[in-house]
This record gives C-alpha cells, sequence and structure tokens, in this order.
C-alpha cells in the first residue's frame, strides 16, 4: 500500500469524526433553544398565575402550584447550562447534572412538605409512605452534595502543582 493511500484510509475516521462533532453541536444548540423557550413559557405562566392568584386573593392557595413551575423553570435553566458547558467541552461533565438532580429532590420535598400536612390525620398510611419518600429525598439530596464537594476537591486537588500535592506514603 503506497504512502498516500495509508494518509486516505487514516483520514476517514477523522473526517467522520469532524462530521458528526458538528452534527452533536447542531443537536445541541437545538435542545438548548428548545428548553430556553419551554422555561419561558413556563415562567411566563408561572408570573400570569401570581397575577391571577394576587388578583383572585387565592395566593395561598396558588403559592404551591406556582412554587413548583418556577422550580421546574429552575431545573429546565440549570439543564440549559449543562447543555451549554457539554456544546463548550464536547464532555460530559458530572456536576450540572448533580445539581440538576439536587433541585428536582428540593423540588419534590417543598411540594410534599406544603400538601402532605391534610394526610397527616386522615390517612396515617399515606402519612407515613410521604415521611420516608421525604426521608429518601433528604439522605438523596445529602448524597448529591457530597457528591458536588468530592468532584470540586478533586479537581483542587489535580490543579495544584505536583510538589505541593499531597504525597501518598
Amino acid at each position: 500500500m503506497s504512502e498516500h493511500e495509508t494518509a486516505k484510509k487514516k483520514n476517514w475516521p477523522s473526517i467522520g469524526a469532524h462530521f458528526l462533532g458538528r452534527a452533536e453541536s447542531a443537536v445541541l444548540v437545538l435542545i438548548g433553544v428548545v428548553l430556553v423557550v419551554l422555561a419561558v413559557l413556563m415562567l411566563g405562566g408561572a408570573i400570569m398565575s401570581v397575577f391571577h392568584a394576587a388578583a383572585e386573593g387565592h395566593i395561598r392557595e396558588e403559592a404551591i402550584e406556582i412554587l413548583d413551575s418556577v422550580l421546574l423553570v429552575m431545573m429546565t435553566m440549570e439543564i440549559v447550562y449543562t447543555v451549554a458547558i457539554s456544546l463548550e467541552a464536547h464532555a460530559l461533565v458530572a456536576e450540572p447534572f448533580l445539581i440538576i438532580g439536587a433541585i428536582a429532590a428540593i423540588r419534590r420535598m417543598l411540594v410534599i412538605t406544603a400538601t402532605s400536612t391534610k394526610d397527616e390525620h386522615t390517612a396515617p398510611e399515606v402519612f407515613r409512605n410521604t415521611l420516608m419518600e421525604l426521608g429518601l429525598l433528604s439522605l438523596i439530596v445529602v448524597t448529591m452534595a457530597l457528591s458536588i464537594y468530592i468532584l470540586k476537591r478533586a479537581a483542587a486537588v489535580r490543579a495544584l502543582p505536583e510538589e505541593s500535592a499531597p504525597k501518598a506514603h
């Protein structure tokens, strides 16, 4: 095989990777645009809900739904941030996903806490299950926070120059 044929053969995977990388970038940009539009529409709906609830004097009754909507917008924007990081780095970064998971768990905890007080006396079994779910969600939040801390700590240790890094004995 000639040198030209060998170079041509090695070039195809490189060209394929280039086009697939471009396709991935285009899809990620489209996903980001759709998520931003979705977040804006959801936020607009939440704002409208606040105005309607205030005008009708039902803020207290609607607060849980409004809070749920706003936290969902927050999660959606965190996903947009994750998509942007993936687009920029062309790599999967774990920390933003952990943050999204923690926000989702906290969101669920807030909704459960706000809606579960009526089940306390009427349905003890449902209330017990709710407490178990809150306990598991709390464990998830703590685990994700610990994971984020460990990731940040590991990145800081990797960033240290070799002579100042802790030595293993």
